[in-house]
C-alpha cells in the first residue's frame, strides 16, 4: 500500500496562540501536514530551505519585516511556494497588496476547518511550473503576431471570469473559490482592465466572443 501524499504547509503568525488553534486544526486533517511555524517573516523565510512547504499561511499583519513585505519577499525566493493570505478582517486594500505581493488567495482566520482544508488543497494546485531556460528563450522571442486578447490573464483570473459568464455574484464566485468578495472584486478589476471592458456585461460578451469561456 502507497504510503499517503500530505500537502505540507507552513504557518506564520506572531501570535502564537493563532498559530497553535492552527496547527490544532489541521491536524484533524488527513491530507494535510503542517511542517514549520514562525512568528515573523524573517523566521518564515529562515525556515523555507529546510522545510520546504507546499502552502505557507501568512498574517498580512505582523511586526518586523511585516506581512506584505514577508509574502513579497518569499514568493521573489521560492516561486513554488503558494502564499495563502491570513486577514483578520476584510480589509480590500490590504487583501489587493497581498495579492499584488504574491500571494494566491486571502483567507479569514475565524473560518471553519473545512474551508481552511479546501483553501490550502486549491492553492497547493496553483503552484507556478518552473519552465526550463530554453523555453522561456523561446517564449521571450519576439513574434509578428500580435498576442490574442486575454492572454495575460491568469489562472484565477479565468476561474473567476468562468463564474463571471455563469451569472454568479462576487459572494457566490467568493465562496465557490473560496476567496473574500474583495478578492473577487480585485479579480474582476484586473480581468477589466487586461480586456478592456467597463463592466461586467461588456466582460462576459468580449470574452463569449474570443472564446476566453464556453458559451453559455
Amino acid at each position: 500500500m502507497s504510503e499517503p501524499t500530505y500537502i505540507h504547509v507552513m504557518i506564520v503568525d506572531d501570535h502564537a496562540v493563532v498559530r497553535k488553534g492552527i496547527v490544532v486544526s489541521l491536524i484533524a486533517s488527513e491530507s494535510i501536514a503542517v511542517v514549520a511555524e514562525a512568528c515573523s517573516g524573517e523566521e518564515a523565510l529562515f525556515l523555507c530551505s529546510k522545510a520546504q512547504p507546499d502552502v505557507a499561511l501568512i498574517d498580512v499583519r505582523m511586526p518586523g519585516m511585516g506581512g506584505i513585505q514577508a509574502i513579497r519577499t518569499l514568493h521573489d525566493a521560492y516561486p513554488t511556494i503558494s502564499v495563502i493570505a491570513l486577514i483578520s478582517f476584510e480589509d480590500e486594500e490590504l487583501v489587493q497588496e497581498a495579492l499584488a505581493a504574491g500571494a494566491v488567495a486571502d483567507l479569514r482566520k475565524d473560518v471553519p476547518l473545512d474551508e481552511f482544508v479546501k483553501a490550502i488543497r486549491i492553492a497547493s494546485q496553483s503552484v507556478p511550473t518552473l519552465i526550463p531556460a530554453p523555453a522561456q528563450a523561446l517564449i521571450r522571442a519576439p513574434s509578428t503576431r500580435p498576442p490574442h486578447l486575454g492572454h495575460d490573464l491568469t489562472d484565477r483570473e479565468r476561474e473567476v471570469l468562468v463564474l463571471l459568464a455563469e451569472g454568479q455574484t462576487n459572494q457566490q464566485i467568493a465562496e465557490r473559490l473560496v476567496i473574500t468578495p474583495a478578492t473577487v472584486k480585485f479579480h474582476t478589476r484586473s480581468i477589466r482592465s487586461k480586456l478592456g471592458t467597463s463592466s461586467r456585461t461588456e466582460t462576459v460578451v468580449v470574452a463569449l466572443q474570443h472564446h476566453l469561456v464556453g458559451s453559455v
